[in-house]
């Protein structure tokens, strides 16, 4: 949705919610639109109760931010890709590469537990019966309830800052390193938010029989919604990484399909404790953000952490032998360790904030903004043209999949939804594979001062499912036909290091489009379509 949008059906950050008017003695069927219409008994307690926004029924303003969370899902999921691709390279002094490979993995698990946030929302959608939500803004911008300007970025402090802000309890203080932590937030984003603040108002209101009726939701969708066996590929109950060496386990993604009432509540509760959780023995973002935060911290500002201040930052519900334990442990032996003198290093590689390639020829970047950096080198925008085609094709096939029926596989025959989910997997490890290359490639193609270009992850034009079943296959073959333009045109720029990868792509990319040929065939099970 774009910003106007958001700020449309918003208005002012504090607008209050559409209700039924049975609270106020009204037939659940008429609601209270506008004070002074109804009957004068029943005007009095509306004269109480909040002005409305005209447009929304309830089921549709549930849709609304259900719509809103998986925007705010999805950017933090990319954000936190970038920042984490970002990390390492040759400016890191060796003492404290494990730690900024332990930072990058932790970071990668919490954007894959995101993805898992961002299916699961597509689930609750699919269950009220409304349209997906996967579109996100490319720009910058800032919106109620979004936590902070969208921004493709290194890694570093300030931006460490905000994503601890994001995923923080509304209510944290966090003492001198919560006001801190506000200081570098506020310094970026003049009205920053918290993303436990949207769960606050959407929770309650589906949780409410009076407010959502049960006939909002429908059982039957649950076959081709998106569930753990599918999707989880053994990521849970994983470790989120260790102060010092890497991460032992994998993380935890939820994707929670659902069928009633009960279950939107319990997903909607599970990836608000996941994000903020400020109980148990589990790091939540917020925790794992703030430890990354305090370490980062102490060897960039060579300035350490006592256990007063880290125990004055505890949210006030999490048990204190809990939190404590949590502390990261000092790097004053690294700090020891490193050579005298040594100069202010940086985590991350200097890399474009919001890259972007462009498809106009006569874009020389002249007129881009402080905010965004124009990819010019001729091989660098290949890549990051392919990244965004990858990008495309990883949304279409995730979009896909909940049309689908019939599971991974029915008694070992291939289904079409086995396809599309291993496909989507697929497009990960790609997507992975380009930002590496990206992160270590050169944005300019005449400033060599400039820095490396970055993943771009540009949105594509639309989104929008074809009608028909086949015409979404074919949609399919488009994409793989234009990849396989740029991996042709990447093969004669790049470095022969670099071919064998170009060569596995084109024969996963061979063998995905004679598998489409197949199912267009009608060679499939037409009942699992």
């Amino acid at each position: 949705m774009r910003a106007a949008q958001i700020r449309r059906h918003l208005g002012a950050p504090s607008a209050l919610l559409p209700r039924t008017g049975t609270e106020h003695g009204l037939p659940s069927t008429t609601p209270q639109l506008l004070r002074g219409t109804v009957a004068p008994a029943a005007a009095a307690k509306a004269a109480r109760a909040p002005a409305l926004n005209l447009e929304f029924s309830p089921r549709d303003y549930i849709t609304y931010l259900l719509s809103i969370d998986a925007e705010i899902e999805h950017c933090l999921m990319v954000q936190y890709l970038y920042a984490a691709y970002s990390l390492g390279g040759p400016q890191v002094p060796e003492e404290f590469r494990d730690s900024v490979r332990t930072w990058q993995e932790v970071i990668l698990g919490i954007a894959k537990e995101e993805m898992g946030h961002l299916i699961s929302v597509q689930n609750a959608l699919r269950l009220i019966g409304s349209p997906l939500h996967m579109e996100r803004e490319d720009e910058p911008w800032d919106s109620p309830f979004y936590p902070f300007p969208f921004t493709l970025e290194p890694l570093t402090l300030d931006s460490l800052a905000k994503y601890v802000y994001a995923e923080s309890p509304v209510d944290w203080d966090g003492g001198a390193l919560g006001d801190e932590i506000r200081l570098r937030v506020h310094a970026q984003t003049a009205d920053p938010h918290q993303v436990a603040a949207l769960f606050n108002t959407l929770i309650p209101l589906v949780a409410d029989p009076d407010y959502l009726p049960d006939a909002a939701f429908d059982a039957s969708t649950l076959p081709a919604q998106a569930d753990f066996a599918e999707w989880g590929r053994g990521y849970q109950g994983g470790h989120r990484g260790r102060p010092s060496g890497q991460p032992t386990q994998t993380p935890d993604v939820l994707v929670v399909p659902q069928t009633c009432r009960d279950d939107m509540v319990a997903a909607l509760h599970a990836i608000a404790q996941q994000g903020e959780a400020t109980s148990g023995t589990t790091a939540s973002h917020f925790v794992r953000f703030l430890r990354i935060y305090v370490e980062m911290r102490e060897l960039i500002e060579r300035t350490p952490l006592t256990a007063e201040h880290w125990n004055a930052a505890r949210p006030p519900d999490f048990a204190a032998p809990q939190w404590q334990a949590l502390q990261p442990e000092s790097k004053a032996g690294l700090l020891a360790g490193a050579r005298p003198g040594r100069a202010t290093w940086a985590p991350a590689r200097q890399v474009a904030i919001n890259p972007y390639v462009s498809l106009d020829p006569d874009d020389d970047g002249s007129d881009e903004s402080a905010t965004a950096t124009r990819i010019s080198h001729p091989e660098s925008a290949l890549w990051a043209t392919l990244h965004n085609i990858r990008y495309r094709m990883l949304l279409n096939y995730l979009i896909h999949s909940f049309t689908l029926y019939g599971g991974l596989n029915s008694a070992g025959a291939i289904t079409p939804r086995g396809a599309i989910v291993n496909a989507t997997f697929g497009e990960m490890y790609n997507l992975r594979a380009i930002s590496e290359i990206l992160m270590q490639s050169p944005v300019s193609a005449d400033d060599p001062a400039a820095g490396y270009a970055g993943p771009p992850f540009q949105m594509p034009y639309t989104l929008n499912s074809p009608f028909g079943e086949a015409n979404k296959w074919r949609g399919h073959l488009d994409l793989l036909t234009a990849s396989a333009s740029v991996v042709e045109a990447l093969q004669l720029l790049t470095p022969e290091s670099r071919h064998a990868y170009l060569a596995s792509l084109r024969e996963a990319d061979r063998n995905m489009r004679e598998l489409i040929l197949r199912i267009l065939s009608g060679n499939i099970d037409t009942a699992l379509l």
